[in-house]
């Protein structure tokens, strides 16, 4: 073989290995520079949340249950006419009135009593027909009736004269069967044919008309606890008898016109509170 062509078959290879390089490198711009850092994704914005998701429902607040109505002992509801609603007919009753003994207990034992006139309702010698122990007697609404058409002095009645407590039947027309019990502690100032008069240790006075006087509990001078038995409630009204009830009176110094003075309060709105106050505690006890 020849010097010219061993040249040319050299030349020839080297052209062919040159040709492979090119085919097989890879481009310069095919790959990142190794120390490149990769490309990170920007995070992706979370989705606001709609107007339903946003948050949940407010619940509303439960509603406590309404309480029932008030019922006495033998489970009657009991309602009350407004202070000053005298019976029409039986005067002008004061309308504007308070509780003058809020610290009282209510002045029968029992928790069932019924607050209207004497006079003015059945078996009263001005009332409707029928007898003293008519059911209407004996039903709610109580009444007011301080105030009522008498000629005793009454300063803070419309009139200046009136009656000068609250009449109360007790739960049933048995005549001494129902206590009458002491309304505050005090001292039993002084005990008549059908009277009880307790003088509080504040200076309140509280009068018991029509009691038995055959179970009278106490004498003049005794001291004497809130709920303590008194005697039973009657008819007794000196020679003439009266029908069964608790004539209830609450006198006290107050400032008037004339100066101060001690006079008789309408008693209405310290029984409608004791009364309820007594409900609601169930008492039936005697203290």
């Amino acid at each position: 073989m020849s010097r010219r062509s061993v040249d040319y078959g050299l030349a020839l290879l080297v052209a062919l290995i040159g040709g492979a390089v090119l085919v097989f490198w890879p481009h310069a711009s095919d790959t990142p520079p190794p120390d490149a850092p990769a490309e990170q994704e920007a995070p992706a914005e979370e989705a606001e949340p709609s107007e339903e998701e946003a948050e949940p429902p407010v619940e509303p607040p439960e509603e406590p249950e309404p309480e029932g109505p008030v019922v006495d002992a033998s489970g009657d509801p009991v309602s009350f006419m407004p202070p000053g609603d005298l019976t029409p007919g039986s005067g002008s009753g004061q309308t504007e009135q308070i509780n003058y003994a809020p610290q009282m207990r209510f002045p029968l034992e029992a928790g069932q009593a019924y607050a209207n006139s004497q006079v003015y309702g059945h078996g009263g010698y001005l009332g409707a027909g029928g007898g003293q122990c008519d059911a209407a007697n004996y039903s709610y609404a109580w009444r007011d009736n301080f105030c009522e058409t008498r000629s005793y002095s009454a300063p803070l009645c419309p009139s200046g004269t009136g009656h000068q407590g609250q009449d109360i039947r007790p739960a049933t027309c048995q005549d001494a069967v129902h206590w009458a019990v002491a309304a505050d502690d005090g001292v039993i100032t002084s005990v008549g044919s059908y009277s009880v008069r307790l003088m509080s240790e504040t200076g309140v006075r509280y009068t018991y008309l029509h009691l038995e006087r055959d179970s009278l509990q106490v004498a003049p001078g005794d001291t004497v606890s809130k709920g303590e038995r008194l005697g039973f409630v009657s008819n007794e009204f000196g020679g003439t008898p009266t029908t069964i009830h608790l004539h209830f009176e609450i006198k006290m110094a107050l400032e008037t016109p004339h100066g101060l003075q001690n006079v008789n309060v309408p008693p209405y709105v310290a029984l409608v509170d004791s009364y309820q106050q007594l409900l609601s505690e169930g008492e039936s006890d005697h203290g």
